[in-house]
């Protein structure tokens, strides 16, 4: 089957990881894939001057690579901002929107470029003025898959009843994995530091602040592709790891006793799972997939947006017995490694093979 990816970038999110691993994994099930982006938006040198002070840091000197271009798939890249049109695709069996933009790109494709799936890894209403855009996007006729049960109810709450498939994401279970293991000497929370609001990170660090008042030697773990902002200080002593190399996570997952999901939105929430796989139990409010990820114990579910709950719930993986937290881990464990991106990737391929057998791009 041939088999062509739009993405509106190639970065380091979460979303384009997805991407990449169902690119690679279609690939080795002996599919011809190939990965088209847009090239990234140029910033007015005012925004970039006001992201830059900020954060207090200096511009990074070179682009960084994105997932994509790391996973080592098929890949081109737009010589420029602007939609992708016929003219920049091969011919093939099957073509992937995989934001909303790309889906609207998709459905003005002649058929001979691929029957039309949308692989849709978000309520993607967050950027202000595209909320109208997006609901008209998400009723398009074609194959739709969402990476989780809660955000097809989410879009379901939003837009009206959907054709939708759930395939979750999976993580890549030969690099993250890890020994079995005890607790740290030193108690170790590890989180994703952003900047963005919706990310939590706010509620994270207040959740930590009230964890130290029972744990005093408290280490803090912090990763992400953000540096540390002015109006988001670490607190002192924390470990920051801006961009590190894919190779090292599953190390610095296996450092922490308990991971820390905080996010006020999103449709996922990789590290967690990606935390699971290194036997790393997770402390999460229900936002994402948090819900199901924790259904088997591989963790601590907590109402959203309470920063006493979640400092509750680390007090119980940090404080509690090492019995319990082997459970945990153990359960954690289990959960993440049950289900691989060959099996993720082979139920979107029964999507695929549903779009083809339907002979035009309207869902069945």
């Amino acid at each position: 089957m041939k088999i062509t990816f739009l993405t509106p970038s190639d970065n380091l999110s979460g979303g384009t990881r997805v991407i990449a691993a169902h690119a690679r994994a279609l690939l080795e099930l002996g599919h011809e894939v190939l990965v088209v982006s847009n090239a990234p938006e140029r910033l007015h040198w005012a925004d970039r001057w006001r992201r830059e002070w900020c954060s207090g840091h200096s511009p990074t000197p070179a682009a960084t690579q994105g997932h994509i271009a790391l996973s080592g798939v098929p890949h081109r890249v737009l010589e420029r901002h602007r939609p992708i049109v016929a003219d920049d695709l091969p011919d093939a069996d099957i073509v992937v929107a995989t934001w909303w933009e790309t889906a609207v790109w998709m459905h003005a494709l002649p058929r001979a470029k691929g029957a039309n799936v949308h692989l849709i890894q978000g309520y993607e209403t967050w950027v202000a003025g595209t909320h109208e855009r997006v609901h008209a996007a998400l009723r398009l006729p074609n194959h739709k898959v969402v990476i989780s049960g809660a955000l097809a109810c989410e879009l379901e709450r939003a837009v009206g009843p959907l054709p939708l498939r759930v395939v979750p994401n999976a993580v890549d279970l030969q690099l993250f994995d890890a020994a079995p293991r005890g607790r740290q000497p030193r108690p170790t929370v590890g989180f994703t530091y952003a900047s963005a609001a919706m990310k939590g990170s706010d509620l994270a660090l207040a959740a930590l602040s009230r964890l130290r008042t029972r744990c005093p030697d408290l280490q803090v773990l912090a990763l992400g592709e953000d540096p540390p902002q002015r109006q988001l200080p670490l607190p002192p002593g924390a470990l920051h790891h801006r961009r590190p190399p894919q190779e090292a996570l599953p190390g610095l997952y296996a450092a922490c006793d308990a991971w820390l999901f905080s996010s006020r939105r999103d449709s996922f929430g990789l590290p967690m799972l990606e935390a699971m796989a290194c036997r790393t139990p997770v402390v999460a409010v229900d936002v994402g997939a948090a819900a199901e990820l924790l259904a088997t114990g591989g963790g601590v579910l907590v109402p959203r947006d309470d920063e006493v709950a979640l400092a509750q719930g680390l007090e119980q993986l940090l404080l509690g017995s090492d019995a319990a937290w082997l459970r945990f881990s153990h359960r954690a464990h289990a959960r993440a490694h049950a289900y691989s991106w060959q099996d993720a990737s082979r139920a979107l391929l029964q999507v695929f093979e549903q779009a083809l057998d339907t002979g035009d791009r309207r869902a069945a």
